[in-house]
């Protein structure tokens, strides 16, 4: 299986809110923000891995700023780590204010994706190729994330 490079599944995306996005509060819906989230990560792992793919965890979702109504959403989602199966992909919200141009860092979390065979099993994926500077620092700090998930589910 031939490694791949981060910037090969990398994906951004992006949308405006609207009226249906929105809770009893008026703002933008947690859940929406954590749908979009998790759409981007799995469209990652489709790409990295070219078969079926299914979350695993999420890892410290933080919600930085409320989203309203009529704002630009952006998600960027890449690779931090690869394992035999799992794949775990750093997912960025952040908000523009089309109006006043602000923008802001919204929402952000790690989140593992499982590649799936057509047996139903987990299934190998390719290795990932570091390139950069920050690619190697997500991926140290993502393979801590992984050891102290490990730690903990072995202690269960």
């Amino acid at each position: 299986m031939e490694a791949k490079r981060v910037s090969d599944s990398s994906v951004v995306m992006a949308q405006v809110m609207t009226p249906q996005d929105v809770n009893i509060a008026g703002n933008v819906h947690g859940g929406v923000i954590m749908k979009l989230l998790d759409t981007a990560a799995g469209v990652v792992a489709y790409r990295h891995a070219r078969t079926n793919v299914v979350t695993a965890t999420i890892d410290r979702l933080d919600f930085h700023h409320p989203v309203y109504v009529g704002d630009f959403v952006t998600i960027k989602a890449g690779l931090n780590l690869v394992g035999r199966t799992s794949m775990e992909i750093g997912v960025q919200a952040e908000t523009e204010n089309l109006i006043t141009g602000k923008k802001r860092h919204t929402a952000s979390a790690n989140i593992t994706m499982v590649a799936i065979g057509k047996d139903g099993s987990p299934a190998a994926v390719p290795p990932l190729i570091l390139e950069t500077d920050e690619e190697k620092q997500r991926n140290l700090k993502a393979l801590a994330r992984r050891e102290a998930r490990l730690r903990e589910m072995k202690n269960k």
